[in-house]
């Protein structure tokens, strides 16, 4: 639902969209649609947004934002992470409401998942 003043897309870069694409439908279950060979959008992200193509990266140790997801099962989320072909860039840490990890999808984008179980 679009709210008035209210964050509603994101894009990002993806030096690989099908490589891309398929991560984030494997992992996370978000559908796409392309407009055109170099653009990707998303939905069923709670946010709606896209991938274009390009060979950069999005890496919050360079300023980029970090987007989070949540978890019930911050290792069972990380299982099907790495079994799609993500990296962990940050090992599973505690922070003041729970735990997370970072990792970086095929095309090299950071992001984190987080759990409030400890």
């Amino acid at each position: 639902m679009k709210q008035h003043e209210k964050l509603n897309y994101v894009e990002y870069p993806s030096r690989d969209l099908n490589a891309t694409k398929g991560f984030f439908s494997e992992v996370f279950a978000w559908q796409f649609e392309d407009f055109g060979e170099a653009y990707s959008a998303f939905t069923e992200a709670n946010l709606a947004g896209g991938f274009y193509q390009a060979p950069l990266h999005s890496d919050s140790r360079q300023g980029a934002a970090l987007l989070m997801f949540y978890s019930d099962d911050l290792e069972q989320t990380q299982a099907k992470i790495v079994a799609a072909g993500g990296a962990i860039s940050k090992a599973i840490f505690h922070f003041p409401g729970g735990r997370r990890f970072h990792f970086c999808e095929p095309s090299g984008n950071e992001f984190a998942v987080w759990s409030e179980h400890v």
